[in-house]
């Protein structure tokens, strides 16, 4: 099937709150995309599907963190569709407060090759250089090569690897520690 490429309109939590039209279904959105993907095998951190709860819960978390500076959530729509999102947080430690952690890069499988996650990735990246993190790091799981290759691609290193420390029922998978070094890039 032949789809129109498209630029996703990206959005942050400033301008997601400035639209009422959008904020009232984006929680119920963000469950249907992640819930979808983590049925499909999806590594994002949950074995089973996450609750409309859950996924309110922690969207609150985020949206307060990045309302004090402390990270920033990033969001793709084709159209009225959310397709995508994903999230950094500052690190909670004080000697770790330099840092930031890159969360849940969440792509609708129906847009896997439209430059969503990059465009994502790309937005979180320029909003953390703004936020003056120093290091953003990240993990994903060892056979989500897509992932590895875009993050790569975008400059992130990787820095260590846990064999088969992920566990989704009896399989077993490799835990890939990458990070983006801010300093050099802004130095």
């Amino acid at each position: 099937m032949n789809r129109p490429q498209t630029v996703p309109l990206l959005l942050d939590t400033t301008e997601l709150a400035a639209d009422p039209a959008r904020e009232p279904g984006f929680a119920t959105q963000a469950h249907r995309l992640l819930a979808e993907l983590v049925r499909d095998g999806a590594a994002l951190g949950w074995v089973e599907p996450p609750s409309p709860d859950e996924v309110a819960e922690l969207l609150a978390q985020v949206s307060t963190t990045a309302g004090a500076g402390d990270g920033a959530l990033r969001v793709a729509y084709f159209g009225e569709r959310l397709v995508g999102l994903g999230y950094w947080l500052r690190y909670a430690r004080p000697t770790h407060r330099p840092h930031a952690d890159l969360e849940k890069l969440a792509v609708d499988a129906a847009a896997h090759g439209q430059g969503v996650g990059r465009a994502l990735t790309a937005a979180l990246v320029a909003d953390a250089r703004e936020a003056g993190v120093e290091v953003l790091t990240l993990d994903a799981r060892g056979d989500n090569e897509g992932a590895l290759r875009l993050y790569r691609s975008l400059g992130f290193t990787e820095y260590g690897r846990l064999p088969g420390f992920v566990a989704v029922g009896e399989r077993r998978y490799d835990k890939v520690f990458c990070m983006l070094d801010l300093r050099e890039a802004s130095g």
